[in-house]
């Protein structure tokens, strides 16, 4: 049988999924994969069960409810005096990345550039590359990952056909200044370019600063599409509810591509995303508060323990710098390491660039429950950049001083050295309250059992560990349709 040759068959296994399983695997706490793991607003489910149950379960309109539309041209008017009609310029879809391909798919020709900024949400490229598209990176610069406009001026061509832009910008915690906005603004006027802005944490920008969508500039109503996220307004990513605002004249195609994709959303799930996008204002305000201290709380216990953190005004994102620490240049081994050694998953932020990227920055979701954020703060480290420290070598694999693989005293890396709680070796107060976090204090209690039972019994045969039904590491407990 001929093979898949398409560009989705050449892709490899995502980053979240690699740290996910290497998480699972260590009963860490995954701080790399970017969902909250707390509940949303009670009210806008208890709205949704209630329309599961009364209301019309047949197929909605392809371009959402009514009342979602309605409620989503209120809500831009209300934040950004933005005024969308909600007939014809409002496009409902099944979630933001599923906005992002119809928007795509509807704009671009075979051979178009698409402008994107690196470090990048990971689905822009083959969602471009899918749509013939050609896209074409522009590296925001750490600290602050700034735009510089001149770079963005000369990948400018005739062949531009739209800038995407993430803002605020996941991986990088980056919200866009104004100014930034506004060299995009040129730069799409110049080369008569389409905006597609991804700006599904608006709501998540801190510091006191408002959002301002590009849309709302000067001359880009017309040529700007906006995309927004129920899952991200309402800390509800399972629902995966989003919408498209803009032009009729671009949203009417858009609703095309749609309507061949997944031709609709849950009907229940958009009324309750609409009566929360009227009423639930103050828990959103809530919500962004609240992630604004736990940023603060994690990057405070980072920073005493001697990372470099850099500055992240949005999203649910934090990033350490690595760079002259000894793990400069191996962010995805420090990932490992730290996943390994210490019980705490983040990812790499190399994950996310196009070609070559810089290789001394990785990721920490903070969007998780201070008890979850305390557990994997680090611990261990003594002085500057304590954190960051590479592990010292053990004894050789083989010659003297070489223990046999499988053996009780092999460690994790078969190198002798005494594996961490859990694994067989001398317990840490951090690994019990991290297992009491993620498993209770009876369940961690299993666990450890488990754990010395597994040690002594060759790889092949270990048992798996036991765990809480529904819960895998560092996520919250699933609901009744997990």
């Amino acid at each position: 049988m001929r093979q898949p040759s398409t560009i989705f068959a050449s892709l490899g296994t995502t980053i979240f999924e690699t740290m996910s399983r290497l998480a699972e695997q260590h009963a860490a706490i995954n701080l790399g994969q970017g969902f909250p793991d707390e509940g949303g607003p009670a009210e806008v489910v208890e709205r949704a069960a209630a329309f599961l149950r009364e209301g019309n379960n047949q197929y909605p309109p392809l371009a959402g409810l009514l009342s979602l539309r309605e409620a989503i041209a209120r809500h831009e008017e209300r934040c950004y005096g933005l005024a969308r009609d909600p007939r014809t310029e409002v496009v409902v879809t099944s979630g933001a990345t599923e906005a992002l391909a119809a928007s795509l798919l509807a704009l671009v020709q075979p051979g178009d550039e698409v402008i994107v900024f690196e470090p990048l949400y990971d689905s822009y490229v083959p969602m471009i590359l899918r749509a013939g598209g050609v896209p074409v990176p522009i590296r925001l610069h750490a600290p602050e990952f700034s735009l510089d406009a001149g770079e963005l001026g000369r990948k400018l061509s005739d062949k531009t056909r739209v800038i995407l832009v993430n803002d605020p910008q996941n991986p990088a915690g980056k919200a866009w200044m104004e100014a930034e906005l506004q060299a995009v603004a040129s730069a799409a006027l110049d080369v008569d370019a389409i905006v597609l802005c991804d700006e599904v944490y608006e709501h998540l920008v801190f510091d006191g600063r408002r959002h301002t969508p590009i849309a709302a500039l000067p001359e880009m109503g017309p040529r700007t599409l906006k995309v927004g996220s129920a899952g991200k307004v309402f800390s509800m990513t399972g629902w995966k509810v989003g919408w498209v605002t803009g032009p009729a004249a671009l949203c009417s195609v858009v609703a095309k591509a749609h309507q061949y994709l997944t031709f609709t959303t849950p009907p229940n799930l958009q009324a309750g995303v609409a009566w929360g996008l009227d009423h639930a204002s103050g828990w959103v305000d809530e919500l962004r508060r609240s992630l604004e201290h736990k940023r603060d709380h994690f990057g405070a216990g980072l920073r005493a323990a001697g990372a470099k953190v850099l500055p992240s005004g949005g999203t649910y994102f934090l990033n350490v710098d690595l760079a002259g620490t000894s793990w400069a240049g191996r962010d995805a081994d420090y990932c490992r390491d730290l996943t390994e050694r210490r019980g705490v998953a983040a990812i790499p932020l190399s994950a996310f660039y196009v070609s070559s990227p810089p290789r001394d920055v990785v990721r920490f979701c903070f969007a998780k429950r201070r008890a979850v954020l305390d557990a994997a703060r680090p611990r261990g480290a003594h002085g500057p950049q304590g954190c960051c420290r590479a592990p010292r070598p053990g004894p050789p694999p083989c010659g003297p001083g070489a223990v046999r693989r499988g053996s009780p005293r092999e460690g994790r890396w078969g190198t002798g050295r005494p594996r961490a709680r859990g694994w067989g070796g001398a317990a840490s107060k951090a690994s019990v309250r991290r297992r009491r976090t993620l498993y209770g204090a009876r369940d961690a209690a299993a666990h450890r059992r488990a754990a010395g039972r597994a040690a002594l019994a060759p790889p092949a045969e270990r048992p798996r560990l036991p765990r809480r039904a529904g819960v895998s590491a560092g996520a919250a407990p699933r609901g009744r349709w997990s």
